[in-house]
């Protein structure tokens, strides 16, 4: 049992990969966590799989691009388990087109589920933190938040703002005992990457310094780092782990 055995995690979007093995990680560290999710189906398979290798995170359902839901998943979590002491801002979708062809409901989708979530959550556990003098923000944006990237103007566009936002909320909660910073992961060997076409993945992987896709396993491990106690002196920094794909 780590330092922070007593604390509460909390990451959104559990059940794809990146949070599968985000929730794997930081149950491993010791926290009690709480995986949030949107598909009730998806959701219960899920579990099951968890708990077949051992794992038992508290399931808690909201949209996490609606503020209200939110509002009321964090009471149902302050009122079951306590306050959230770790906050880990990993849902989010992409509708990718050209800018010329994008739809207004494929430009609003996005940013809901990949910024406004953001700002929801924050919103709500926030307080608290304050309160407490204690709190860890985890942004996860992505590599094409700091770059171009065809097609993505959308996910950019929320991707780039999310670190925005992590670098100012940072400074006005420095002296309260929380920190917020962003991790930007290049391409991942997540369900969905995998899923691409060999040629193309081919074609990615080859664009990448290091020669390969990132494990999953990896961005777990910074978002352990990130979330311990002992980390209270990083604040409103951006890491990247893309494999040397994008440096600056």
């Amino acid at each position: 049992m780590t330092t922070d055995g007593n604390r509460i995690a909390l990451v959104t979007g559990a059940t794809g990969g990146l949070g599968t093995h985000m929730v794997k990680r930081l149950l491993d560290d010791g926290f009690t966590v709480v995986a949030n999710y949107r598909s009730p189906e998806k959701a219960e398979a899920w579990q099951s799989n968890m708990s077949q290798e051992g794992y038992t995170p508290h399931l808690y359902r909201a949209d996490v691009s609606d503020y209200q839901q939110v509002g009321d998943m964090i009471r149902r979590i302050e009122q079951d388990l306590g306050s959230v002491d770790v906050l880990v801002n990993n849902a989010g979708i992409t509708r990718d087109g050209s800018f010329k062809k994008m739809s207004y409901e494929n430009w609003d989708r996005v940013m809901r589920a990949n910024l406004y979530s953001v700002f929801n959550c924050c919103r709500h556990v926030i307080n608290r933190m304050i309160e407490h003098q204690y709190g860890r923000i985890i942004n996860i944006s992505s590599v094409n938040g700091q770059r171009a990237q065809f097609g993505q103007v959308n996910y950019a566009a929320a991707k780039a703002g999310m670190h925005g936002f992590t670098k100012t909320l940072a400074i006005e909660v420095a002296r309260k005992g929380i920190t917020v910073n962003t991790i930007s992961p290049g391409y991942i060997a997540t369900d969905m990457v995998m899923a691409v076409d060999e040629k193309v993945r081919e074609q990615i992987i080859q664009g990448i310094p290091v020669g390969r896709l990132g494990g999953t396993e990896e961005i777990a491990h910074l978002v352990s780092f990130l979330a311990s106690s002992e980390c209270g002196f990083i604040t409103g920094a951006n890491y990247a782990i893309n494999g040397g794909q994008h440096v600056y």
